[in-house]
């Protein structure tokens, strides 16, 4: 996915891109891009996304995987945005387990525990079922994703957080996984704990489409459709299992989701993510 040239490239596209990129670089949020893209306009909003995604990559960074937005009821009532959104996932955004993040690297982060996906087989196809996606799906793993708006307080429509990458940030995998089989993830369980205190709880039967595998089906028929289809490798963020939670300097979050290995994050201060990473 490499960027054309920028005379090739719708100049709306350019401009938001241009907009959400300088609030990433600078660290300082911007105004929403609905009035640059057009309310409604959801084809040109994921083509400013992917237009992103394509400068990151011309600067090194490697396409990983793909995400899904706003699939939780408590999270699309906590955003005011009712339907679900693709984002793409780089080898940037990922965070080891159990590792410290300077918080300052974030804008306005919130945090979300969920299930992720390691693909072992293609999905392209207009037509992907429930059978094809768990055939494709190697292991599951616990994950922990930090959404992150370069919008100014969250004042986001569906349009705004497509083209902003669905609001993507950063990401934990758990340090193992396990394989899908027959396992039922409506039965999943979820909690997520912020420094020993039950923050967000939640299940995978009444959020992602009401089992994270149907959230597969409709990303993989969906990125079929918008010409990026998922292929054998990547990851997949499965969307939030229950309210996201603020983050604040000092905080430190576990994901325990059923029996999968548990995820863990922490945020410090630059100078004490630096000494925990020194220590290491």
């Amino acid at each position: 996915m490499i960027a054309l040239p920028a005379e090739d490239v719708d100049p709306v596209v350019v401009l938001a891109a241009e907009r959400l990129r300088h609030a990433q670089t600078t660290g300082r949020p911007c105004p929403p891009v609905r009035d640059l893209v057009g309310v409604g306009q959801r084809e040109t909003a994921y083509a400013v996304q992917r237009h992103v995604a394509a400068l990151q990559e011309i600067s090194g960074a490697r396409v990983v995987g793909r995400k899904l937005g706003m699939m939780a009821p408590a999270v699309q009532a906590q955003l005011g945005v009712a339907e679900p959104t693709i984002g793409t996932l780089m080898d940037t955004m990922q965070v080891a387990h159990d590792s410290v993040v300077p918080v300052r690297r974030l804008l306005q982060p919130l945090i979300e525990a969920e299930v992720a996906f390691r693909l072992v087989a293609d999905l392209d196809g207009p037509g992907i079922q429930r059978q094809d996606v768990r055939d494709a799906v190697g292991e599951v793993f616990a994950a922990l994703e930090v959404v992150d708006s370069r919008i100014t307080d969250w004042n986001i429509s569906a349009v705004d957080t497509i083209a902003d990458n669905a609001s993507a940030g950063l990401f934990v995998l758990a340090p193992e996984g396990r394989p899908l089989g027959d396992w039922d993830l409506r039965l999943l369980r979820m909690e997520l704990h912020s420094s020993g205190r039950l923050a967000s709880s939640g299940s995978g039967g009444d959020n992602c489409m009401g089992d994270p595998v149907q959230g597969l089906v409709w990303l993989a028929r969906e990125a079929h459709r918008q010409g990026i289809p998922l292929r054998a490798g990547m990851l997949v963020l499965a969307g939030a299992l229950g309210p996201m939670v603020p983050i604040h300097e000092g905080d430190s979050f576990v994901a325990r989701i059923g029996d999968l290995p548990e995820v863990a994050v922490h945020f410090r201060s630059s100078v004490a993510a630096r000494a925990a990473e020194s220590s290491r």
